[in-house]
């Protein structure tokens, strides 16, 4: 038996849950921090190392007392975080300035011109995150910050993910050179590849922008998968935490991932971790291509496979944007969508409110909704951005089966599954597939279970996901339902390709909204 800490870095808050390796959760803790956003400059999103780290130390102390145990007991603790989230810092560690969050998109021009590039020189690497580099990921972001702060530029030493901060500071790492690189972050959003010598070359990198010149130096160092150990507690956040020093901390990773294996994830399974965004995650004993998809990295979930990325910019964002503009709550609008029909509002809703993530990936998106008449009401909006979140989950899926990789499994994880039950059977009717949601909460368990594995009381991730994993309720489709779906599809995704691309081929979209008509009719 033994007890370990599960760190979980969230959009607006940190979870810390303490987990007993024969008896499941103890207790868990949560802290609050601030998210800065600009009202005059959407794209802009940054949070701040100090807050997050207090936050931490609240949330590690909380959840200790409320499991009841000593802070001692902790055998090992292990961080996830979002990405890609970027702070540059000086040589010794010292921030820069604030994480450009990972739905900061101020570096969409810069992500262009990296996607640009990369199919000018023809480098490799741009293939295998889907073709398209994007806003949200690590160059963009730190091109951007060059760009925008020249009077800091001096000082960069390196740019660091925050699941690699984070586990670095704790660590008391003082040396920039010294952090250990996760490999979850560095392949999914860093163009990392060490089949192709690892990041960009050079001259790649100075060639999009001079500012990039010894970049590739900077970021060099261990590159590892979550089964290695980054460091040991030092004694100063030791105190902090409440907990012992010299305890074993893992190699972080993105909180998708991780999530995915709380999930119970396995060979051949797909999970939703539905939260604020939608991110898939999947794993393979194969590796390939997969164009249009964010990434294929091995070992960035399970060590031991090629684990595959994709997902929606925006998704409980999206339902919490109706229920603002609405005066309401997600909760209340939700508590009304018992007696919904497939397709009966009317309405087609394209999930680009905060761009196109996969298969597009396209951040000069923004949200559409078709089919608009006097009567709708936020409610049936918020039922038809269900239903195109899950048809866009659709389009992503087929893609990643057009290219090989198996589904055998679709788990619905992530925050929103826990709370909407008519998510669930949306998304299980427009799949025409079972969906299976843990039975319940597994945020920062999958941080649990690779701190158990750091800590010697697991042998492998599939011995400690059977001990711990939760059941799995099974949402089955309802044959009507499925049935007007797949009238209701084909015409999601006409729309989706058709004003999704630039050079998309000229489409005929006249029939669209008199189907939305009928197909409501119909239902009604």
């Amino acid at each position: 038996m033994s007890i370990v800490a599960g760190v979980d870095f969230g959009t607006l808050s940190v979870r810390v849950t303490i987990v007993d390796s024969q008896r499941g959760r103890l207790g868990f803790g949560v802290a609050d921090y601030p998210l800065h956003r600009k009202r005059e400059d959407p794209d802009h999103a940054t949070q701040s190392h100090a807050d997050h780290m207090k936050a931490l130390a609240t949330a590690t102390r909380l959840a200790v007392q409320n499991a009841g145990i000593k802070g001692a007991d902790v055998a090992a603790i292990a961080i996830d975080t979002t990405g890609s989230s970027v702070i540059p810092v000086a040589a010794d560690l010292t921030p820069l300035d604030d994480y450009y969050l990972w739905c900061d998109h101020r570096g969409w021009s810069e992500a262009a011109e990296i996607t640009a590039a990369a199919h000018a020189k023809h480098l490799p690497g741009i293939d295998w995150c889907g073709g398209v580099y994007s806003s949200e990921w690590g160059f963009s972001k730190l091109l951007h910050w060059l760009r925008h702060n020249p009077e800091k530029r001096a000082s960069l030493a390196t740019a660091l993910e925050h699941c690699d901060m984070a586990a670095a500071v704790l660590c008391g790492v003082k040396n920039a050179k010294d952090v250990v690189r996760s490999v979850c972050a560095t392949g999914h959003k860093w163009l990392w590849n060490p089949a192709l010598g690892g990041f960009p070359p050079e001259d790649f990198l100075a060639g999009v922008d001079p500012l990039l010149a010894g970049v590739r130096e900077k970021l060099s160092g261990r590159v590892e998968t979550s089964d290695k150990i980054a460091g040991t507690l030092a004694p100063e956040w030791a105190e902090k935490l409440g907990l012992k020093a010299g305890i074993p901390i893992p190699v972080g990773a993105f909180d998708a991932h991780w999530d995915a294996i709380g999930a119970g994830c396995r060979l051949g399974d797909v999970v939703n971790v539905i939260g604020t965004s939608t991110c898939i995650i999947a794993m393979s004993d194969r590796t390939g291509l997969i164009p249009g998809v964010c990434g294929v990295v091995p070992g960035s979930v399970d060590p031991r496979f090629t684990g595959i990325e994709a997902g929606l910019s925006a998704t409980g964002d999206v339902f919490e944007a109706i229920a603002r503009r609405s005066g309401n709550t997600v909760a209340f609008l939700s508590s009304n969508l018992g007696n919904y029909r497939a397709g009966e509002t009317g309405l087609l809703h394209l999930s680009w409110d905060n761009g196109d993530r996969t298969v597009l990936v396209n951040p000069e998106l923004s949200g559409v909704t078709l089919g608009w008449r006097l009567t709708h009401t936020p409610v049936d909006h918020l039922f038809a951005a269900i239903e195109g979140t899950a048809m866009h989950t659709r389009v992503i899926l087929e893609r990643m089966e057009e290219h090989g990789v198996p589904i055998r499994r679709l788990i619905n994880g992530g925050g929103v599954p826990q709370k909407n039950a008519a998510l669930n059977q949306v998304y299980a009717n427009v799949m025409n597939k079972p969906v299976l949601a843990p039975e319940s909460d597994v945020t920062s368990l999958g941080s649990a279970i690779f701190a158990f594995l750091a800590a010697g009381t697991f042998r492998s991730i599939e011995e400690a996901q059977n001990a711990l994993c939760p059941k799995y309720k099974v949402i089955e489709p309802q044959p009507a339902a499925a049935k007007v779906y797949s009238e209701l599809y084909p015409l999601y995704r006409k729309m989706y390709f058709a004003l999704g691309s630039r050079d998309s081929q000229a489409v005929a979209i006249g029939d669209v909204l008199p189907e939305l008509r009928r197909i409501a009719r119909e239902a009604r």
